[in-house]
C-alpha cells in the first residue's frame, strides 16, 4: 500500500468516538442529576409555615436556614419589624451567588403582602423557599 488510511476505516473511527463522546455526556448528565435528586426533592416539599405578621414584637431579628442535604442554599437575613410590620429584610449571608436583585425581587413580595405566603420566583422555587425559611426563622423569634 501507499501509507494511506483507508477512509472507510477513518469515518469508522470517527462515528465510535463521536458515539463515545456522548454516551460519555449522557452518562454525566444523568449522574448529576440523580445526584441532586435528593436535594431537589428536599427543598420542593420544603414547608413554609404561615407566620401571624399582626403578633409581631419590633425589632431586630436574625433567621437563617441550614441550605438543605448538600448545604447549597444555606442563607440568613436580618429582618426589621417596627409598628408590628416587617419594613426591611437584609441578606447577611448566603452561599449561592444570587444577584441582589433575586433577592430584592423576594423580599420586596414579603414586604408588600406582610406575608410569607407570596409567589416564588419563576425558575427559582426551590431557592426562593430557601430564603424565605431564613425570614420564617427570623419571624418566628419576633413573636408576642
Amino acid at each position: 500500500m501507499n501509507g494511506k488510511t483507508n477512509p472507510k476505516k477513518r469515518k469508522g473511527k470517527m462515528k465510535m468516538w463521536i458515539i463515545a463522546v456522548v454516551v460519555l455526556l449522557a452518562a454525566s448528565a444523568g449522574g448529576g442529576i440523580l445526584f441532586t435528586a435528593g436535594e431537589r426533592r428536599e427543598g420542593k416539599n420544603l414547608p413554609i409555615r404561615a407566620v401571624d405578621f399582626h403578633t409581631l414584637k419590633d425589632g431586630t431579628y436574625v433567621g437563617e436556614y441550614e441550605g438543605g442535604k448538600y448545604k447549597w442554599r444555606a442563607n440568613q437575613v436580618q429582618v426589621t419589624v417596627s409598628s408590628g410590620r416587617v419594613t426591611d429584610i437584609k441578606l447577611l449571608m448566603h452561599k449561592e451567588n444570587r444577584s441582589p436583585e433575586f433577592t430584592g425581587k423576594l423580599y420586596d413580595r414579603v414586604l408588600a403582602s406582610q406575608s410569607l405566603g407570596v409567589d416564588t420566583i419563576s425558575g427559582a422555587t426551590i431557592t426562593s423557599k430557601a430564603y424565605l425559611k431564613s425570614v420564617e426563622d427570623a419571624l418566628n423569634q419576633a413573636q408576642k
